[in-house]
């Protein structure tokens, strides 16, 4: 190995990583003293050419979804990188499987050098020792226990009413005192109190929304950003700038306007993802903070939500493509809208979401009647299905040694994973679209039960597969779900829910009706 890499000069990547939730405050004050022991190492070394130095402030070891640290991976992939320094193993990474994948199997496949300068390793000099494994557990043993005594002191400050959020509900801000007690931010309440008001007065969510962005009052996360807070809303559309719907209701239902402390609404685990609590678990202190909106009118505001709240009708009103509709150029849902024609029959078409509720001035309608969507699709399922036989023939005929069996069955393995990372994509659109009111809660509990079977039979399929690896067989073409759905079909009459969502990954809709299909078995169909 040392030969190989002495063939040509290093081309090195400076990768620096801190955490501030992942007990690294003393340590490393850290980029920069990370940076110039690391500079200090290559000083005088003329083997090496620093190409670039990324650095993850703020970002924890326990995955690699890190900007900085996948900037660094295309410049590897794109060849201009053929060394990673760090300081140590503990800011590569914390999770020891991804971290040992990494240097054990990703960096020799590419031929890129790894030094870690306190652990002495270096991958040129000689190979990882014994210990490299045992190091990297202890790493991640190390972020769960700094995780669990963090979640532990959070929920301790919680039950005290204290505020442990980064951002302050809109209509507050951080007293310049202590930043654990909110204090009002007048010009944001006045907001706030103007849409209670403008609700009791028999003003519509989208009406509010539509007559707040006709004025230019700048929507919550734009009106943070003006302040100079670098804030984004991980469930707002990138061109989301402007009031919604979705933002006044809810607004309507924060109680923390009436001087209540309310967090723990939702939960992450080490390297998961973030997830509902149920209400009834939340934190809510009451008294904590001055309030902006006085009991009554929350207390009005709170029975007229009630009754005007609606469930969609499931007979009439079910759509089979929810979760999947996104306009092209806003990326927001789309509705679905019907009307009764002359004759007395029913009709629909989908809509934006955005031109539905805040008009045209910030995007099109991208009309597309359900019929016509129901006909592209059935039209070109079949259409596969008609070249399906050939598919089955060629399966039958293909090589039985046409890859490496461990090859083949990593890669189906990959599949799965992608599939069910596709189904935690569509469970958080469906919610989307519940909490836009575009779905009713029956049809959300009944789209994620189907959701739920699915993640299931996946995760079957992939322990199956996972004990057919260890012992050395070979997956067969045709145990694909969807080429056995389609061996089985024959020709699609109609399309269903079950058929849509096994199918179909995302329908983008374009103006003109023009739409792209991804296929959740081929790449982009447009039409």
């Amino acid at each position: 190995m040392r030969d190989k890499h002495s063939q040509r000069p290093s081309n090195a990547a400076v990768y620096i990583r801190l955490s501030r939730e992942d007990g690294d405050k003393e340590e490393s004050d850290s980029v920069g003293n990370q940076k110039k022991l690391i500079l200090n190492y290559l000083t005088g070394r003329e083997d090496f050419t620093l190409h670039d130095i990324y650095i993850d402030d703020g970002y924890s070891g326990t995955n690699f979804n890190r900007p900085a640290f996948k900037r660094m991976i295309s410049d590897i992939e794109a060849g201009t990188v053929n060394c990673v320094i760090v300081k140590d193993l503990s800011r590569f990474g914390r999770d020891y499987i991804d971290t040992g994948r990494y240097l054990e199997r990703y960096f020799p496949d590419r031929d890129v050098r790894f030094i870690s300068v306190t652990d002495h390793i270096d991958s040129a000099k000689q190979a990882y020792d014994m210990l490299l494994p045992i190091k990297n557990i202890f790493n991640e043993q190390y972020a769960r226990d700094i995780s669990k005594k963090v979640t532990a002191s959070v929920k301790t400050k919680q039950e005290a009413g204290e505020f442990i959020g980064a951002f302050a509900s809109y209509g507050y801000k951080k007293s310049p005192v202590n930043k654990n007690k909110l204090v009002i931010d007048e010009y944001a309440a006045n907001v706030v109190r103007r849409i209670f008001s403008l609700y009791l007065q028999g003003f519509g969510k989208q009406s509010i929304a539509k007559k707040l962005n006709a004025e230019g009052i700048p929507c919550p996360s734009e009106y943070k950003k003006l302040n100079g807070e670098n804030y984004r809303n991980p469930n707002r559309l990138d061109t989301t700038c402007y009031w919604t719907y979705s933002t006044v209701r809810q607004i309507l239902h924060n109680e923390m306007y009436i001087g209540n402390m309310v967090q723990g609404t939702r939960h992450q685990r080490l390297r998961g993802r973030q997830q509902l609590v149920d209400r009834e678990n939340w934190i809510v202190v009451k008294a904590t903070h001055e309030p902006i909106i006085d009991s009554e009118t929350w207390e009005k505001t709170q029975r007229l939500l009630a009754i005007q709240h609606r469930d969609l009708d499931l007979e009439t009103n079910k759509n089979i493509f929810s979760g999947l509709l996104k306009c092209g150029d806003c990326g927001r849902s789309m509705i679905k809208n019907d009307w009764r024609l002359a004759d007395g029959s029913k009709s629909c078409s989908f809509y934006c979401g955005t031109y539905k509720r805040s008009g045209k001035g910030f995007c099109s309608p991208h009309t597309l009647p359900f019929r016509v969507l129901e006909r592209i699709i059935l039209e070109d399922l079949n259409r596969i299905l008609r070249q399906v036989t050939d598919l089955q023939e060629l399966a039958k005929a293909r090589p039985a040694a046409s890859a490496p069996p461990e090859k083949t069955i990593d890669a189906e393995l990959l599949r799965l994973q992608s599939e069910l990372d596709k189904i935690q994509k569509r469970k958080k659109a469906l919610y989307e679209d519940y909490r836009e009111e575009l779905i009713s809660k029956d049809e959300l509990i009944a789209y994620r039960e189907d959701y739920l079977k699915k993640e299931a039979q996946l995760s079957r399929q992939r322990k199956a597969l996972e004990t057919r690896k260890n012992e050395d067989t070979c997956p067969d073409a045709m145990s694909h779900p969807w080429v056995r759905r389609l061996l089985e079909s024959g020709h699609i009459e109609k399309l269903d829910r079950n058929i849509v969502v096994e199918m179909i990954d995302e329908i983008i809709v374009y103006e003109d009706r023009k739409i792209k299909i991804r296929y959740n078995f081929s790449s982009d169909i447009q039409d």
